[in-house]
Order: structure tokens, then sequence, then C-alpha cells
């Protein structure tokens, strides 16, 4: 088999000596162009597996190179070589389709991973002379609705680039499984995939948790510790729930970031990894900017790329597949374990307004599966909680006749969790009504006993 072949463009002789060196101990061929116009006529005449341009360039620049090769030869990974610290331009690059960037003076470390990413991905998609994806992932987003083939399509796209994504949504859209997805189709798949909750890290451990630290750093630092970021080296970092970071610790992020290297606690000199960065909140995070709880340079470096994921309400057709799916699960797959839905149950699914979207949907089966008689899932059992009389054509005119008079609706961050602590406030006021009667205050509450029980386990109000 022939070596890979790569095409390097740059006008700087050191530089083109110093990346041929580069890849030829890593058994890859090179062809050099000094400008846009060798670039592309070599690109007309070789099969190349992989690219790598300057910024600056004697008749034009290295994303306008990049756009030209996203028309002409899509499947080709390119990558672009930036000023030390221009930011800004890497950003660009990688919106305009690029593959990934590398900073001068060119780390060789960086340089090697990022070649071999690219040859990953050429392996499947076929270089710059086409070819199918070769895509493979062991998640899947469930439904058939335009929405669901519009985020399939757009993960697909999102895998062959090492740009990083903000996935926005409300809670419980699936926005985890969504960065799942383009981690296991992309070429970082054989890497670790490392999600995060940001806001579940205590502040004082947080640099520690991220970047690790070094034995006797800090009193209880007793062994050397890696940080996430180093764990996630050659694969993914998920950072979910990204606006609850704290502003000194954005700081932070943002350098480790940038420098594409993190400094852990105690120690002394900066170590580098290799991470493609994923994040998601639920919260609308420009508005964070606007408040100042989210820093701005921060966000365009982690937002380069939005893939917002559409809540269930906006995807109506897909829930009858989902619900079959997670009853097939929760039954552990015994078909004559599965209870079925019955009419009225389907009816009263359809017309919801699921606030908690695909994880609420999830959960309201699970509880309906404990409640149910004789295996079939009626309406009563679902127990939905809100009004389920808006039908889908009419949600615009009835928002319009209820709120006409220009009056602000407050909304909680977190519907679901709201809504739990509005139910636990009714449920305890009927239990000290009874004198904590469980029997009595089921039938004040006008549910049955058992699902009393349910409720009171599933909000830890035992």
């Amino acid at each position: 088999m022939s070596n890979p072949l790569a095409l390097v463009v740059d006008d700087e002789p050191d530089i083109l000596e110093l990346v041929e060196l580069t890849l030829g101990r890593m058994d890859i061929d090179c062809k050099t162009a000094e400008n846009v116009t060798e670039a592309k006529s070599l690109l007309s005449s070789s099969h190349f597996d992989v690219c790598l341009t300057d910024m600056k360039l004697p008749d034009g620049d290295g994303i306008s190179l990049v756009r030209y090769i996203q028309e002409q030869y899509p499947n080709l990974p390119v990558a672009v070589i930036t000023a030390h610290g221009n930011m800004e331009l890497a950003v660009e690059a990688l919106k305009a389709g690029a593959f990934d960037f590398v900073s001068k003076p060119v780390n060789l470390t960086m340089l090697r991973n990022l070649v071999n990413t690219a040859l990953k991905l050429t392996k499947e998609g076929g270089g710059s002379g086409g070819g199918s994806s070769g895509k493979r992932s062991r998640s899947n987003l469930i439904g058939t609705s335009t929405a669901m083939e519009r985020t399939r399509a757009t993960i697909a796209k999102l895998a062959r680039s090492q740009a990083p994504v903000y996935i926005s949504g409300e809670s419980g859209v699936g926005k985890e499984l969504v960065a799942r997805m383009i981690h296991e189709s992309g070429p970082r798949v054989s890497g670790p995939f490392i999600p995060v909750n940001c806001g579940a890290i205590p502040s004082d451990l947080m640099e520690s948790e991220f970047f690790g630290h070094r034995k006797g750093s800090f009193t209880g630092a007793s062994y050397d510790k890696e940080g996430l970021f180093t764990a996630a080296s050659g694969g993914t970092l998920f950072l979910d729930e990204v606006a609850e970071l704290p502003l000194p610790m954005q700081v932070k992020l943002l350098r480790a970031i940038q420098e594409r290297a993190v400094r852990p606690v105690g120690g002394n000199r900066e170590v580098p990894v290799d991470v493609r960065i994923l994040s998601a909140t639920h919260k609308n995070l420009a508005r964070q900017v606007e408040e100042g709880h989210f820093r701005q340079d921060l966000y365009y470096r982690i937002n380069v790329i939005e893939l917002p994921v559409p809540p269930l309400r906006e995807r109506r057709e897909d829930i009858p597949l989902l619900a079959e799916f997670f009853l097939d699960r929760l039954s552990g797959g015994e078909a004559s374990l599965r209870p079925k839905l019955a009419p009225d149950a389907v009816d009263a699914l359809d017309r919801y307004g699921f606030p908690g979207n695909i994880r609420e949907l999830e959960n309201i089966l699970e509880r309906a599966m404990t409640l149910c008689e004789d295996n079939i899932v009626r309406a009563d059992d679902l127990q939905l909680t809100v009004p389920v009389k808006i039908q889908r054509d009419d949600e615009e005119d009835f928002a319009d006749d209820q709120f006409d008079d220009g009056a602000d609706l407050p909304v909680p961050d977190d519907l679901p969790q709201y809504l739990d602590d509005m139910e636990k406030q009714v449920i305890t006021k009927a239990l000290e009504e009874a004198r904590y009667n469980k029997t009595l205050a089921a039938k004040r509450l006008g549910i049955t006993f058992r699902a009393l029980r349910y409720r009171l386990k599933k909000l830890g109000l035992e």
C-alpha cells in the first residue's frame, strides 16, 4: 500500500521543511505549494488525504482555500496554520469548514495528533476523491420527524470537524446523547468520551477536577491526580451545564482550550492535551453573557458551531416510537412483560406539552408501568400534572389570548424541578392536614394510595 499523501501550503520555506520532515517520519508523503493558485492546481491533479495551509498566502488566504476545498473536495480534511494567539482567525477558519488548526511556532506533538486524526477521517470518507462517510455510532436518536432527520444530518457533518460545538436545548431533550453521537461518529471514536456536569463539582475542587493536581499541592493531596482534560486526551470532553461554571474557573478553562494544555494544581509546567470540547446547557447562554454571568470570550470559543436540539413538543410524531422504545427497555426486552398503551393514553401523550421533554416521557411511562392494571397503560395511569387540552395548532393563538395584556409570564430556569417543588408543597400540605395518615391524604389529593407512595418515593418525601 502506498503512503498517505499530504498537501502543505505555505510561503515560508522553514515551515514547509519542518512539516515535510515531521510527516516524512510518519511515513506520509508530501507535496507543497507556496500559494493558493499552486494549491488548486495540485488538488486537481492528485488525490490527497490531508491538507495543511497557512492563513496568509501571497495570492489569497487560508480561509478562502478552506472554502474552496469544502466546495470541491468535501471529504478532504483541511487544517490551518495560524499565528500564535490569533484565535479569532482560527475560529473563523473552523466556521468556514476547517477540520482543525495548529498555531505557530508549530508544536510537533500537536501536529502529529492532528494529522493522525485527519487520516482516520480520510480512511472513512475517501479523501479528496470522495466516497461515503462510513459513519458508525453505538448510540442513536429515535424518531423519523423532519426535525430529527435534520439533527442527524448535522451531527454527521459536525463529526468530521474538530471544532468546539455548543449543544443547546431544554432540559431533557437528549443533549448528552447528541454529544455521544458526535464523538462516536467521528475519528475520536476509539478515544474516551468524558462527560462532566459542571454544576455538580464543588467550586473549591473544580480546578483539581479539571486539570489534576500534584502530590502535596494542598492539604489532602496525598497522591498525583489525573484531571478530566488528561483523562479525555485523544477523545472528547463533554461539558454539560457549562453555564454553572464560576467566573474564575471560566478564565482557566478558556486558557486550557486556547493553549491546548493544562497546568495541574501544584505543577510547574503545562501538559499538552489532545481533546475535543463539546458543551451544553439548558440555559440561554447568550443571555448569561449579557447579564455578566458568563464570559463573552469563552462563549465565542466554545460556541464555534451551535447545534440546537428540538424539544419533544416540536416533533410530536416521534412520541409513539419513543414510547414503544421506553416501554420495551423498561420491561427488559421481554415482550410478555411490556404493557400496551390504550388509545386514550396515546391521545393524552399526543396532546401533552412535555416541559421535561424525553426524560419526562421516560419517567411518565416508568410511573405508569407501576400503576397500570392488566398490563395496559391508560390515560389515568400517566397522571399528567399539566393541562393537556392545548392543541398543537392553536398553541400560538392560546398564548396570544392569555397574555395579550403585555404582562410578563415568569418562566423558571428549570421547569421540571419547579413542577416537582410545587408537587412537594401540595403533598406535604395534604399530609400535614391528614396528620400524616397517607390513606386519608391520598383520598384528599384524589389519587390512589399506591400512587401517593410512588410520588413520596420519587420526590424524596418518604
